[in-house]
Formats: C-alpha cells, sequence, structure tokens
C-alpha cells in the first residue's frame, strides 16, 4: 500500500512550489502590518520640504499616461479587453474618480508609505490605502489574503500589489524617507526651537543691569512694569535684568540669524530631497545652468522606474505589456530640430510613412501619405535592387565596326 497520494503528489509537484517558501513565511511572519511606528504624513503636511518633494514626484507619475499593446501571457485575471485596460489606466479607473484622483493616491502612498494597493472587482480598479492593508503570508505560494483593517478580506487575485525597495520584508516595501528619517526629526525640533525661541523673546533685547543683588519678586516686578509700558506686540522684547555686578558677555547672538539656523536646515532640507530622488537644484530655481540636465536626470532615475514597478504589476494581473508614454514630457525629448531631422530621416528612408510621422508629432493625417517612400539614391533599382547600379555602358567599338567610321 502506498504512503501517499500519487495523484495529489503529482499536481503539487508540477506547480514547482518553492520549497523554501514554508520557512520565509514563518520568519517573516503570518501577518504583515505596515510600519505603525513611522509615519511621514505629518511630515508631509508640516515640512515644505517634504510636501514639495513628494509633490513633484507624485506630479510627475500622474502625468503620463500609458500604451497598452497586445497581450503577451496569461494574467492573474481573463477575460479583459486591450480597450479596456486603456480605458482603466488613461481615463476612468472606476465611477467616482478621474484617471489623475486615482494615480495622485496611489503615488503618493507609494512615496509615503513604500507600497500600493489597487482592488479589482472584474470591473473597474479602486485605490485602498496602503496603511490599512495587512499581508497573510502563504506558506505554499506567496500571499494568502490582504486584510484591510483586519475584518476585510481580499483574495491574492483581487489585489495589484506594487511595492518600493526594502532591505527588511519581501512581501512590503519601505518609504523612501526612512533614510532621510533623522533629518526630518530634526528639523522638527529646530522649527520647534525656533517657535519658543520668538514666543520666549529668547533673542537678546534690552538688558538692565545692577551692582546689588535683586529679589525674585523685585525683578518680577521691573519686568511687569516694563511689558505694561512697552508692549510685546508693537515689537518690544522682554527685557533681561543682570544683577550681583554680572555684565553681558560679548559676541552673544543678538539675532535668530546669527544662530546659524538657515544653513542648518537647508543642509537637512538637501538630504531628505536626496533621500526621495529629487535634485536639490530643482527647488532652487533661478537663470541656472543645469536645471535641464538635473530636470532629466529627475525623470530618468526616479519618475521612470516608479512608473516601471508599477506597469511591471499590471503587467502581470493582466498580461499585457504596457509602457508609460514619455512623449509628452518635454524634458525626456531633444530639441524640436532634432525631432524633425530623426522624422524626416524614418520617411526618407522608407521606415515610417509621412503619416505616421504627422500622428506622432500630433499632426492630421494628409490623404495620399500612407505608402512608404522608396529610397531613389541607393546602389541599384529603387524598386527592384537585383536589376544593377549605374545604366549599362555602351559596347566596346571594334575595327570592323562600320559605326567607328
Amino acid at each position: 500500500m502506498a504512503w501517499y497520494n500519487p495523484s495529489s503528489w503529482f499536481a503539487e509537484s508540477s506547480e514547482k512550489l518553492n520549497p523554501a517558501q514554508q520557512f520565509i513565511s514563518r520568519e517573516q511572519g503570518v501577518f504583515i502590518n505596515t510600519d505603525s511606528a513611522i509615519t511621514y504624513n505629518q511630515a508631509f503636511e508640516k515640512l515644505e520640504t517634504v510636501n514639495r518633494g513628494v509633490n513633484m514626484i507624485v506630479s510627475g507619475c500622474s502625468s503620463m499616461d500609458f500604451d497598452v499593446k497586445d497581450k503577451k501571457m496569461d494574467g492573474r485575471v481573463s477575460g479583459v479587453r486591450q480597450k479596456t485596460i486603456t480605458q482603466l489606466l488613461n481615463y476612468a479607473p472606476n465611477p467616482y474618480q478621474s484617471a489623475q484622483d486615482f494615480r495622485t493616491n496611489i503615488f503618493t502612498d507609494f512615496i509615503l508609505e513604500g507600497n500600493i494597493f489597487i482592488y479589482w472587482d472584474g470591473v473597474h480598479m479602486y485605490h485602498l490605502p496602503a496603511s490599512r492593508i495587512q499581508i497573510e503570508t502563504d506558506a505554499k505560494t506567496f500571499v494568502a489574503a490582504y486584510r484591510y483593517n483586519l475584518t476585510t478580506v481580499f483574495k491574492p487575485d483581487e489585489i495589484i500589489h506594487v511595492k518600493d525597495l526594502t532591505a527588511v520584508s519581501i512581501y512590503r516595501g519601505t518609504s523612501r524617507l526612512v533614510s532621510a528619517d533623522r533629518n526630518i526629526k530634526i528639523l522638527y525640533k529646530m522649527l520647534t526651537f525656533q517657535e519658543q525661541f520668538f514666543e520666549n523673546g529668547a533673542v537678546t533685547g534690552l538688558i538692565l543691569t545692577s551692582e546689588n543683588t535683586l529679589s525674585q519678586v523685585a525683578k518680577d516686578r521691573t519686568i511687569a512694569n516694563w511689558q505694561s509700558k512697552y508692549s510685546p506686540k508693537n515689537g518690544a522684547r522682554r527685557p533681561m535684568i543682570l544683577d550681583s555686578g554680572l555684565k553681558p558677555a560679548p559676541g552673544i547672538a543678538d539675532s535668530f540669524q546669527e544662530m546659524d539656523f538657515d544653513t542648518s536646515i537647508k543642509t537637512h532640507d538637501t538630504k531628505i530631497l536626496k533621500s526621495l530622488g529629487v535634485p536639490p537644484i530643482l527647488l532652487d530655481g533661478g537663470n541656472n545652468a543645469n536645471i535641464s540636465p538635473n530636470l532629466r536626470l529627475f525623470y530618468l532615475e526616479t519618475i521612470i522606474p516608479i512608473l516601471t514597478k508599477y506597469t511591471s504589476a499590471v503587467e502581470r494581473f493582466f498580461g499585457y505589456d504596457i509602457e508609460p508614454i514619455t512623449a509628452s514630457v518635454s524634458a525626456l525629448q531633444p530639441d524640436l530640430k532634432d525631432v524633425a531631422a530623426y522624422h524626416s530621416t524614418l520617411v526618407n528612408a522608407g521606415i515610417i510613412s509621412a503619416n505616421e510621422a504627422r500622428t506622432e508629432l500630433r499632426y492630421e493625417s494628409k490623404t495620399g501619405h500612407d505608402d512608404l517612400r522608396i529610397p531613389a539614391n541607393i546602389a541599384g533599382s529603387a524598386a527592384n535592387p537585383s536589376v544593377g547600379g549605374a545604366p549599362p555602358k555602351p559596347a566596346a567599338k571594334t575595327a570592323g565596326d562600320k559605326s567607328v567610321l
């Protein structure tokens, strides 16, 4: 008698399951939650650099449409037409949101939380806030289920998951702001100190000195009498009283600017922008010759890789070949002169028709320009290269040929 079921063993072997998956799921944990100890929603709302950097990335990712090509493989779901996916990605992902609003939500999640979760109900796509999603691992496949607020359960075939890089988990991504967490916390402390600095009148202003030792009551009365006559609301500063012969030390900072806070804040801002992938020069503005190459670098090294992760997940889910359309991004395009020369070469070489070139340049098609142009300046006949190149030479004249006379 066999100790195993041959049919079940064959079925399991044919799936080529990962033999290490049971150990991976055990090491990673049965339930993978968001790192609630580190949240950057507040940093996005309170810190100008974080807000602006995230806005630039999200706006760049949300501005691109997607070109859906032929089906390449069997996706997680089947029966979805190419035209439907184009409609979902570029126009209306669901009846309640535009494509722009939908993209803004998912890419904001990607930057602040490191993950994108999209629910597919069989017809439309809906954004699920990443911080509320819990991943349930599977000991045989990969993911057993996704849970929203621990109550609503989604099957793996209902969720499109996009994750950013992380060195901690193979299931969830990590926010790019994690590497700048120290700089964010320092900025918070600096801004808090700055507010308290001015509210408490810590900037040295009027100093009252006395050779005698004054009681605390006398000091308080003197300051209260001063404030009653000179209101801080009108620009007066709270006086400082030095008694017992104390004198102010020379070189004390008389203004907030002398404390070098601006330089320190700018240093931390630069580090935060670098962690996000935004060249700091783009926020400086002005007439700088390096803005254009840095803007191109921003798209090539930050925007395009994020869109590639997104399209890869959507390709795996639906099975179609999907690419972001970069033709509308001026930072990625050459000069108009180069564009014109490029399309002219393709048309004159017979690679594309004139109407195809006009379509790429967003001009209307013209009647009679759908055929390829056959180059005339090639060796051999333009219509049939096997005929030969130069015209045939006349036969050599002989001595007996009467035409010689």
